[in-house]
């Protein structure tokens, strides 16, 4: 239940002529999970998928670039399942690469449609700004013997000086279009000695020049009339090559929908890579498999023509950290072990952190959002959006029934205090006892997590690590020796003989090893080895003062209730209640959102990084395209 499932690894012999279909018997099964260590080269030196992935990897990029011009709607179905073979897919090779030739050629006029619409797009918009001259463009292109024209752009404030500038320097300025910023215009002037002044007049004005392209050699009306039949030309040869596109999908289709199915069902097999070797006739199959499921992979391999032997045994101590982690399968926690993996996979032989991830993040949830009528709500959000939340309706059930269950134990229904009677405490009636209570959930919540650790750390055969580490058995010690003497000073006892007694024997020891690991000067080592130790003593302090943020924010969350009724009081009847409405959705989202994130915060950040190092391998099974890649078992 604590721990992920054990694992097997399987040493699959079997005739070289069956190995597609194996792999597609276990991708079908998904339970197996090629291992592509080189350990059996010298037994089995030859790769026979190889050529195999070559061809796959060829016709699967060429139907990938098919698809994006012939989409295929239909999601994809494989209801028989055959062995492809090599020549099945040098046939699928040949018969793509046609298919690609046309769609090329397709490809091909559709780009230079579209360079064609691009074109004229640009003449349109560059028509824009001359849009307001009633002249022949024509006039206005190219080099003049006597005359030096200037089109183009400036700021509207600075064309009353501009254009007293430039009748000095012998020029003339036409403004032919405004806009609220700037204006268009033309200066004209003689060809000589002052066309230098010009230049720098229309740089020092913020002058930005047109350029006319040779296309807009017409009066503006009689260009845009030329670019509409353009447009309008390109629009109707669009729609003669996508009817011709579509008669020639409807041609192909049911080809690439086969051709789709036989890359499917080839995938396993290139899949697989390394992890099958050959030596002619006989082929090795190495994987991992959960032990549970071998009677099922020996039953699913029985479908085989020719007899096979399957090798198992448990995996070696060396080889734990290659062993994928093949997490409980399990519908009601399946929303806390995805939470589980954005912080990472266990390693295997680790206990899987799930079950105790999802009871405390749970209880912490409640407590912080207790509320009978806000629980309620939540389990009712979480079933009408049941389709949007797909896998995670069990997560948020589950955080509502907690919070009704604290919402009983707080006597709280949507705020209101005076309809239930407490069956514990309301919380704002004795605020010292729920932080007490809060700093003993967190002292039990360290305690747990650090035991875990160090279970960890001996199954996996750290048994160092396990004792003198950091969250360590001596840790634990020091923990418990500090915990013991501060509530000795609480009581007015003083610190204590035993607890002092554990503190610095757990120092001194904690001090020994650090030095010990450390390859440094001596001056250093003792330097490093105090810093960590005080790091020991300061973390297990700090984390367990951040749960007094559980209490905090069951205080909080009774203060906003009373903050929203303050409210509401100094309104009439109906706003009395459409306040206490607002105030309740106002505390569900908000505080909703934020003691989700506390309570996220405080399973990573003060659990999952004391044990969980989260850089364990997940066990990904071989599986046909199409299907979900989350091990169901």
């Amino acid at each position: 239940m604590f721990r992920p499932l054990a694992m097997k690894q399987l040493r699959i012999q079997i005739l070289t002529e069956d190995l597609p279909r194996a792999c597609l018997i276990l991708a079908e099964l998904g339970v197996f999970s090629p291992d592509p260590r080189p350990e059996l080269e010298q037994e089995f030196p030859r790769l026979p998928a190889e050529r195999y992935g070559e061809l796959y990897a060829q016709a699967h990029s060429r139907i990938e670039r098919i698809l994006k011009l012939i989409p295929l709607d239909a999601p994809l179905r494989l209801p028989k399942l055959r062995e492809v073979s090599e020549a099945d897919l040098e046939r699928l090779l040949v018969r793509l690469r046609e298919i690609w030739g046309h769609c090329s050629a397709f490809e091909e006029e559709f780009r230079e449609v579209g360079e064609e619409e691009r074109g004229v797009r640009q003449l349109e918009h560059a028509l824009d700004n001359f849009a307001h001259l009633d002249l022949d463009l024509g006039l206005l292109q190219g080099e003049k013997m006597f005359l030096h024209l200037a089109i183009g752009s400036a700021p509207r404030s600075n064309i009353p000086q501009l254009k007293e500038a430039l009748a000095l320097a012998g020029s003339f300025l036409y403004v032919f279009m405004e806009s609220e910023e700037h204006a268009h215009i033309i200066v004209a002037g003689p060809r000589g000695e002052r066309e230098e002044e010009v230049h720098h007049l229309l740089d020092t004005a913020g002058f930005t020049p047109f350029e006319i392209p040779r296309e807009l050699n017409q009066e503006p009306e009689r260009v845009r009339r030329e670019l509409e039949v353009r447009r309008a030309a390109i629009i109707k040869r669009r729609r003669e090559l996508e009817g011709r596109l579509q008669g020639y999908r409807d041609e192909v289709r049911e080809e690439l929908e086969a051709a789709r199915r036989t890359l499917a069902m080839a995938e396993p097999f290139v899949q697989v890579d390394t992890a099958a070797r050959s030596s002619g006739l006989l082929s090795m199959l190495r994987g991992w498999a959960p032990a549970r499921d071998l009677p099922r992979i020996r039953q699913a391999l029985a479908r085989l023509d020719n007899p096979f032997l399957i090798l198992e045994r448990d995996p070696t101590p060396k080889e734990r950290p290659f062993v994928p982690t093949a997490m409980r399968p399990n519908r009601l926690t399946r929303p806390f072990t995805a939470l589980v993996k954005e912080y990472g996979i266990p390693r295997y032989g680790e206990i899987d952190p799930t079950l105790l991830f999802a009871a405390s993040f749970m209880f912490m949830f409640g407590m912080m959002f207790g509320d009978i009528g806000h629980g309620l709500v939540i389990v009712a959000a979480a079933w009408f959006g049941r389709r949007a939340l797909k896998s995670f309706v069990p997560f948020v059930v589950g955080n509502g029934l907690a919070a009704t269950l604290f919402g009983f134990l707080y006597g709280s229904l949507f705020g209101f205090e005076e309809v239930l009677h407490p069956l514990w405490i309301a919380p704002l009636s004795n605020p010292i006892y729920m932080l007490k209570v809060a700093l003993g959930w967190g002292v039990g919540f360290l305690l747990l997590i650090s035991l875990v650790n160090i279970y960890n750390r001996v199954i996996t055969g750290r048994t160092q690590e396990a004792l003198f580490g950091p969250n360590g058995v001596v840790s634990v010690i020091l923990y418990l020796s500090l915990l013991a003497g501060f509530y000795n000073l609480y009581l007015g006892k003083g610190f204590g003989i035993l607890p002092g007694l554990g503190f610095a024997l757990s120092i001194l020891s904690l001090v020994v090893y650090q030095a010990h690991e450390l390859h440094a000067p001596v001056g250093e080592r003792i330097i490093v080895a105090l810093v960590e130790s005080f790091e020991a003593i300061t973390g297990y302090m700090s984390n367990t003062l951040s749960f007094l943020r559980v209490a905090a924010f069951s205080l909080n969350h009774v203060a906003l209730a009373i903050a929203v009724f303050t409210l509401a009081d100094q309104m009439g009847p109906a706003g009395h209640w459409i306040t206490v409405v607002l105030g309740n959705l106002f505390i569900l989202v908000l505080e909703g959102a934020i003691v989700t994130i506390q309570a996220l915060r405080l399973e990573y950040y003060e659990g999952f990084s004391r044990f969980f190092a989260g850089d364990g391998r997940e066990f990904k099974p071989l599986r046909l395209a199409g299907t979900e890649e989350v091990y169901k078992g």
